[in-house]
């Protein structure tokens, strides 16, 4: 009966495919298991393997989050182009432009002066004596001043909402790009520049085309605009020292931090005794990170909306701004945390567990379901197939490669370009399962026996 026992195993074996031995064989080796004595219980020992690991893998997640901000605040001084793409869908706001259109409009009137032009105006009037004239002007110059400043809020209004306002928006971020790094680093003035821990505009180039426009309508008072400057307030910083020397050591590290976080779940998933659970352990870490970091924005909004005065940018204009800043954050979080979920089902599936082997096997089968039904019907791969299959395990880290070394030369990759390179990643994985075919030399030997 014993020696029954000991043939069921070989007996089982000999049952089994070739791939589904060399699995088998693949998962024992991974399993640990090795013959030994017959009733003895392998011995465990304590191994600072274990506790090495969690702690690089957690530091690793921990530093995750800040290598997001790090490289996200670098990317904005270092890239102008990313800084435009932060700021260009402001001037498409209502609230932002309600801002400029009130901020341009008070500093236009407050130049021209409408009412003391409209009493001068009298006062000329009945010293020629056309007293009632002068008296009707007089009386009605409150309403005159508030038609004409109506009327230039109104087209203030049409500059800003025009196309013309968002190139000049654009141009004008665009030039005031270098001056945004002079500002974090605490250096002179520009267009964009610090005061009374505010960061402001210069609406300078507003101003000059909103006068033009006034003239061409017919306003000549315009005219009399002089060349002016002012700032509207964009971000509130109370604490801009502060946050200026700790941008200069994240810029510094911007490059440093993803490299170690990297480093760190790299280190912690090798020195792992089962690396396969410690690299699921480390993405799933990660990727709980990212939702840490999605909360603390949420946090942070409401901080910053909470301490903006409405008298510097009204409410709705502040969490436009906010959300205009922290968008590429929620860009680059979403990826990280779409790798992250990627890289795990991916060490899962590939994984001994039941369900891993249960779903590798339904997908082989659906795929050889596929390859026998076109066969039946004459549509064979025939020596291409016979190919993929004897190199099947090449082109499937073949695949996997060129999808990550697409991703990481994208530039700057968004949600919808990770989906789109796993959907691609997924087809070409199952492209090699369906063409690859077995050698079809096993009914022969099996004649012969």
């Amino acid at each position: 009966m014993s020696q029954d026992h000991e043939l069921e195993p070989s007996a089982a074996n000999s049952e089994l495919s070739q791939d589904e031995r060399a699995e088998l064989e693949r998962l024992r080796a991974e399993k640990g298991h090795q013959p030994g004595p017959a009733g003895t219980k392998p011995k465990r020992h304590f191994s600072w393997r274990t506790p090495v690991s969690i702690v690089l893998i957690v530091l690793g997640c921990i530093l995750g989050p800040v290598a997001v901000l790090g490289v996200w605040a670098g990317t904005e001084v270092s890239d102008t182009g990313r800084w435009v793409a932060t700021v260009e869908p402001l001037i498409h706001d209502p609230a932002i432009q309600n801002v400029l259109t009130d901020k341009i409009t008070t500093e236009i009137t407050s130049r021209l002066n409408i009412t003391g032009t409209v009493n001068q105006a009298a006062a000329q009037l009945n010293d020629r004596g056309l007293t009632r004239i002068s008296s009707l002007l007089t009386t009605f110059g409150p309403q005159i001043a508030s038609a004409a400043t109506g009327f230039i809020h109104s087209t203030v209004h049409t500059v800003v909402t025009s196309p013309q306002a968002a190139k000049i928006w654009v141009q004008v971020n665009t030039t005031a790009h270098q001056a945004l790094v002079k500002v974090l680093s605490g250096e002179g003035n520009g267009a964009i520049s610090t005061a009374n821990g505010q960061i402001t505009l210069n609406l300078g180039p507003f101003i000059a085309v909103v006068k033009q426009d006034l003239i061409q309508h017919g306003f000549a008072l315009a005219s009399n605009i002089p060349p002016i400057s002012p700032t509207v307030a964009l971000f509130q910083a109370n604490d801009l020292g502060k946050a200026q020397a700790a941008y200069r050591l994240i810029k510094t590290l911007k490059i440093v931090l993803p490299i170690l976080a990297l480093a760190l779940l790299a280190g912690g998933v090798w020195v792992a005794r089962k690396r396969r659970r410690a690299l699921i352990g480390a993405t799933l870490g990660l990727a709980a990170s990212m939702v840490v970091l999605a909360i603390g924005l949420v946090i942070a909004r409401s901080i910053y909306l909470n301490s903006v005065p409405p008298t510097v940018l009204p409410g709705d204009a502040a969490a436009a701004a906010f959300d205009a800043m922290v968008y590429f954050i929620r860009v680059s979080l979403r990826v990280v945390l779409a790798v992250a979920l990627v890289v795990a089902i991916g060490a899962f599936i590939t994984g001994p567990s039941r369900a891993a082997i249960q779903t590798r096997s339904g997908l082989k089968s659906g795929a050889g379901w596929v390859r026998n039904f076109g066969e039946r019907r004459g549509v064979s791969t025939g020596p291409v197939g016979e190919w993929t299959y004897a190199h099947r395990r090449i082109l499937r880290i073949a695949a996997v490669a060129l999808m990550a070394v697409i991703f990481v030369f994208w530039g700057h990759p968004t949600l919808v370009v990770v989906i789109v390179l796993v959907v691609i990643l997924l087809v070409l994985l199952g492209l090699i399962e369906l063409i690859g075919r077995p050698p079809a030399a096993a009914p022969e030997t099996a004649a012969q026996t």
